[in-house]
């Protein structure tokens, strides 16, 4: 094999990953599966697209050896090959928000008002957790806060919130997060406590974003 076949077949490779990504359904994939591990079914349902389709998705990914997959039961259960996949995600968005207005406009239109995000830094805002001055909450689905949450973070689901009000306390700020600047829970809890009278403020870091700071995450062991 001559240099130049040489290099072509190293980019060529590299495409491989290239080309897996270039579905916006397979990049929701890849946030998703960052939270946790996850059924076809469940996969589908929270894409809103059909099963077909999301296996369609899924074999793309996995060919590109981004996702893994194990069979339980009846259910085949994916889940991204590493951390680093997590981490690609994170770098390539912030690329594109770096670079595209479009994005950086569409952003905007997820929060009205400014202040409703939090502005501490990372470090400030896990200090002032540690130290109780500010509540934080994770407000994905019980399962995603299991395999992976920021320190401190209480577990309160986006449907559970309405029913578990008296648990949030009225004398400081609440924090809520979910899974990064893309996901909406976050943003509807935070409409929720506000109309209930809390001081709530969203955070757009998920623990992807915080595992790319080089920050500390915590896991849960299941019930």
């Amino acid at each position: 094999m001559n240099k130049r076949s040489t290099k072509n077949l190293l980019y060529e490779q590299v495409a491989r990953i290239g080309k897996a990504i270039s579905s916006p359904k397979r990049l929701e994939l890849l946030e998703v599966l960052a939270q946790a591990e996850k059924t076809v079914e469940v996969l589908a349902a929270e894409l809103d697209i059909d099963m077909r389709l999301a296996s369609a998705h899924l074999k793309a990914l996995r060919e590109a050896r981004l996702v893994v997959a194990r069979r339980a039961g009846k259910h085949m259960i994916y889940r991204l090959s590493d951390d680093d996949v997590a981490g690609l995600w994170v770098t390539l968005r912030e690329v594109a928000e770096t670079h595209l207005a479009e994005l950086r406009l569409a952003l905007d239109k997820l929060t009205t008002d400014p202040r409703q995000l939090v502005s501490l830094g990372r470090a400030e805002l896990l200090d002032q957790a540690r130290r109780g001055e500010i509540t934080v909450i994770d407000v994905r689905p019980r399962d995603e806060y299991q395999a992976a949450h920021l320190p401190h973070a209480r577990c309160m689901p986006l449907a559970e919130i309405e029913q578990r009000l008296d648990e949030l306390p009225r004398d400081r700020e609440i924090v809520a997060y979910c899974r990064g600047p893309f996901c909406l829970l976050a943003g509807e809890a935070l409409a929720l406590l506000a109309r209930r009278g809390f001081r709530v403020r969203k955070l757009a870091d998920g623990v992807s974003e915080w595992q790319a700071a080089g920050l500390p995450i915590e896991r849960t062991a299941a019930a």
